[in-house]
């Protein structure tokens, strides 16, 4: 499976977002600095995660971004998907003509490993990727890093 860094970038911060967001609403300048991602960067892909009603923002001091959704409603296609991602491993994408006018022959095999992909990450939801012992202990470590900077 190749997932661009929108993809890996995006499901990465509403990550950190959901560890974070017990406080109140959470700054990109934060997760920026927590994820090594541009800030940039990650203006672009919060907006399209708020037109997708993964998260919503606070305005002013002290705002920043929430998730919209408890983190259990939402997988982690959810997040791809919202960025314009997809998980796509055919090259010749969701038509029956690849080549010309006609389809390759992987074609099926693609799709199939495909739709396989997306079930997988349909099934998984944020909340369960924040119970993952290694996923925590690598937040933790990011915090206290960010802590002491």
């Amino acid at each position: 499976m190749r997932l661009t860094t929108k993809g890996r970038y995006a499901v990465t911060a509403v990550l950190d977002l959901a560890f974070h967001q017990g406080k109140g609403p959470v700054s990109l300048a934060a997760i920026s600095e927590r994820q090594c991602i541009s800030l940039s960067y990650l203006e672009q892909l919060f907006a399209k995660l708020r037109r997708n009603d993964i998260v919503s923002s606070t305005r002013g001091p002290g705002g920043g971004y929430s998730l919209q959704r408890n983190a259990a409603e939402i997988s982690v296609s959810d997040i791809i998907l919202a960025v314009d991602e997809s998980v796509k491993m055919a090259g010749c994408g969701d038509s029956d003509a690849c080549d010309g006018d006609y389809q390759c022959l992987t074609h099926d095999l693609w799709q199939e490993l495909s739709n396989e992909i997306r079930e997988f990450l349909d099934g998984i939801s944020l909340a369960e990727v924040m119970t993952n012992q290694k996923v925590k202990e690598v937040s933790i470590r990011q915090d206290a890093v960010s802590a002491s900077a």
